[in-house]
């Protein structure tokens, strides 16, 4: 079957939307490190939307860290790719916005040259948690991360990390007389702009101290909130595609119908008119990223953890079930009385709509795929509202339940008895903290499991030295779940808890 490209929009059936504007205008002019599916499904569709509606020559050439997978779907087929959007209905669309896909590992050079020409407006970044080689306790560069190490010892001839490559791009900007960019964090992390700023600055510093100080001056990085669920592409999804398009796309991205994006208004230069579309730009983003880290993603982790090592594949199949249901909205309430939402903002609404989004058959979302990068998610998830509630006096046997549901699922068991493979940065270090003298030898829950792992300060900080109570109850919430397993142990936590 023939495969998608520019040249077959026009045939494409009644009811498929495509481009309005002219694909040949666009230009090179955002850089975007990171071109998985939720960028396809988020940003990229924004700007489509936006050219739909004025035109202009904003055109994106996406970077893939990694894999040359991203190219080989989208390079044959123009940049194009459609998004197949699951509500009541599936919604087909064909995205025009992405005309060029560099992969950094094959044509480095290239990245480099793309952020640091003068016609570059925006770079732009959705990398996941790890790809920003922090400390998520601290935020502040991890110096000996082997990307890092790698980046410092090449001089940035090579680089191998997003943050090596914004480095070296800005680099030639400094050296060339160019002016400025914004560069944008579009992750989910906490003051998102902030942490790259810092890291950037950092190993800036490190390469060249009056590089560093033009970056202070002459480049922004806006925190930023996005809000959209993207699932892995499917064969069926792919299947689905073909048969409502008559044509081959390889690229295709599946979404729910949902999307919000809120964007700190501080660019170093014009960037697209993003409001025009419906993306909020505001001074504080905080408080949006707040409730989206704290009640979405923070519930994503719970329903991941809970749902994949007791047989649920998919989010739904976990809401459905009442007593994990009956634990995410307590997990909600919990993180609603820290958040400290505005007073306009309907935050009983936004729960109740969160729910419905999760309950989406149609989307498939795997727990496994949330669950992965655990030790890079929970912190600004989860031990962020934890502390809160902890400087306030409060009760903490939730959260201890939730950390103690992390720690069962790193032992990579599901209920019936298989095996997975823990998907995270950290895999090793926390093998490592599982199988601490004094443990048992097959992982069997005991208090020097809890102990190690909740001494790990990469991830909890002094938490356990701050909160030795808070350390006996992750332990007796994991002894039960070993025990008796979750739902005895959600049971007897609601029960306490009411």
């Amino acid at each position: 079957m023939t495969r998608l490209s520019p040249e077959l929009l026009g045939e494409l059936p009644a009811g498929v939307d495509v481009p309005s504007y002219d694909r040949q205008k666009l230009k090179p002019r955002i850089v975007h490190l990171g071109i998985g599916a939720f960028h396809r499904a988020h940003q990229a569709v924004y700007l489509d939307d936006l050219l739909n509606k004025q035109g202009g020559d904003w055109g994106i050439v996406g970077v893939s860290l990694r894999s040359d997978s991203v190219a080989k779907q989208l390079l044959p087929q123009g940049g194009l790719y459609t998004q197949l959007e699951k509500g009541a209905e599936n919604q087909f669309r064909i995205i025009g916005s992405v005309i060029d896909v560099v992969v950094a590992p094959e044509d480095p050079d290239a990245v480099i040259q793309a952020i640091a020409d003068q016609h570059t407006g925006l770079v732009s970044l959705t990398i996941t948690e790890k790809g920003y080689c922090h400390n998520p306790a601290t935020g502040t560069l991890l110096i000996d991360h082997p990307e890092i190490q790698q980046d410092i010892t090449n001089n940035l001839q090579r680089p191998v990390s997003a943050v090596g490559f914004i480095v070296a791009g800005l680099k030639q900007r400094y050296e060339q007389g160019f002016p400025g960019i914004t560069v944008l964090s579009c992750d989910n992390l906490p003051n998102n702009g902030h942490v790259l700023r810092c890291v950037v600055s950092e190993l800036a510093r490190i390469i060249d101290p009056k590089l560093s100080e033009w970056i202070d001056k002459h480049v922004t990085f806006p925190c930023s909130m996005v809000d959209r669920i993207v699932p892995a592409t499917t064969d069926a999804d792919l299947t689905c595609v073909r048969e409502r398009l008559g044509v081959v796309d390889k690229g295709v991205v599946s979404c729910e119908p949902f999307s919000q994006w809120v964007v700190q208004n501080q660019f170093a230069q014009p960037v697209p008119d993003y409001a025009a579309v419906g993306v909020l730009l505001t001074q504080d983003v905080s408080a949006y990223e707040k409730i989206k880290l704290r009640l979405l993603n923070g519930s994503h982790s719970l329903i991941a953890y809970f749902g994949y090592v007791n047989g649920f594949d998919f989010v739904h199949q976990v809401v459905n079930q009442s007593v994990f249901l009956a634990l995410i909205q307590r997990y909600m309430t919990e993180a609603q009385s820290v958040l400290g939402a505005p007073t306009s903002f309907d935050i009983e609404g936004y729960k109740s709509q969160l729910i419905e989004r999760f309950k989406n058959p149609a989307l498939q979302h795997q727990t496994y795929q949330i669950a992965m990068d655990g030790s890079q998610k929970i912190p600004q998830r989860w031990l962020e509202t934890l502390t809160l509630l902890l400087q306030n006096g409060r009760d903490t046997q939730l959260f201890a339940l939730l950390i103690a549901g992390w720690i069962t699922y790193l032992q990579g068991k599901r209920i019936n008895g298989d095996s997975f493979e823990v998907m995270d940065p950290m895999a090793k270090q926390l093998k490592t903290l599982l199988e601490v003298p004094g443990s048992s030898g097959d992982l069997k829950a005991d208090q020097s499991t809890v102990d190690a792992v909740m001494t790990c300060q990469a991830i909890f900080g002094n938490l356990s030295q701050r909160a030795p109570g808070l350390v006996q109850q992750v332990n007796h919430q994991y002894r039960i779940l070993n025990e008796q397993g979750a739902i005895a142990a959600i049971h007897a936590l609601l029960g306490t808890i009411d």
